[in-house]
């Protein structure tokens, strides 16, 4: 199956414009499209105005994301600030080709004080999906830094990771160096779909990759980064380097 990551520039993704790349990933042969980190509105610097801008899971935003997804037959990772009774979250929702929603998340490790000013802390350690024989699973760019949330999602069977992230400069190492990292330790596939350029005074790093679970970046560059996710490719990761079989978590419970 291919799938693949959408590298944007930085100023909020209009329908339009994920449209077009729906449609650009869906005729290259993907059957997923991941976005980055708060597509709909785009990362920004203003935590009243990132409130403001919230919508509900059952809102306009979502509700047009699905017909997107449903129009080009491509399921779709986006992100928007969800509105909850008096609580809002940073949340990356999976629409399905024909629409559905098949899973919500809401970021559990907020970055920096922009991030705890708008947002509440998701509660919610492994959301998975199941989708056309992958059992799939999301994180938010912070959360995947954490060794402890990837493990769970490898330890309760997810092979396919997706990530959407605003990494910001300098910290393209998270790109580079932790989340093949992160792949290869866990033998499963991750998807890291960044944006790109400068806006509202951050400047991202890019960097979106789809990585195997033996480490390797699996895409080159380009707006559309794709790749197979070949599930034949985690048992042989196993077993040449057994970590989940080999862990001892009662030498450090507690």
């Amino acid at each position: 199956m291919k799938i693949a990551c959408w590298e944007a520039e930085p100023d909020g993704v209009s329908a339009d414009r994920l449209r077009a790349a729906a449609r650009r990933a869906a005729a290259a042969g993907a059957a997923l499209l991941v976005t980055p980190e708060l597509s709909g509105t785009g990362y920004l610097t203003d935590a009243r105005r990132l409130r403001a801008l919230a919508e509900p899971l059952a809102g306009p935003h979502c509700a047009e994301v699905s017909a997107i997804a449903a129009e080009t037959g491509i399921a779709i990772v986006h992100g928007w600030p969800e509105s909850d009774g008096d609580r809002v979250y940073n949340t990356a929702r999976l629409a399905g080709r024909d629409g559905r929603t098949l899973l919500s998340y809401r970021k559990s490790h907020l970055y920096g004080p922009i991030e705890r000013a708008a947002f509440d802390p998701g509660h919610d350690g492994v959301v998975q999906a199941g989708f056309e024989g992958l059992t799939l699973g999301v994180l938010i760019c912070y959360d995947v830094e954490f060794p402890e949330a990837v493990r769970a999602h490898a330890l309760a069977g997810t092979q396919l990771l997706l990530v959407p992230t605003a990494l910001m400069e300098p910290c393209g190492f998270v790109a580079t160096g932790l989340v093949p990292a992160r792949a290869f330790e866990n033998q499963l596939f991750i998807a890291y779909a960044n944006w790109t350029g400068s806006g509202q005074g951050l400047t991202y790093c890019g960097l979106s990759r789809i990585v195997g679970p033996d480490g390797r970046v699996l895409t080159g560059d380009g707006e559309l980064r794709i790749a197979d996710i070949d599930l034949t490719e985690i048992p042989k990761a196993r077993e040449l380097s057994p970590y989940l079989a080999d862990r001892r978590p009662d030498l450090f419970a507690g």
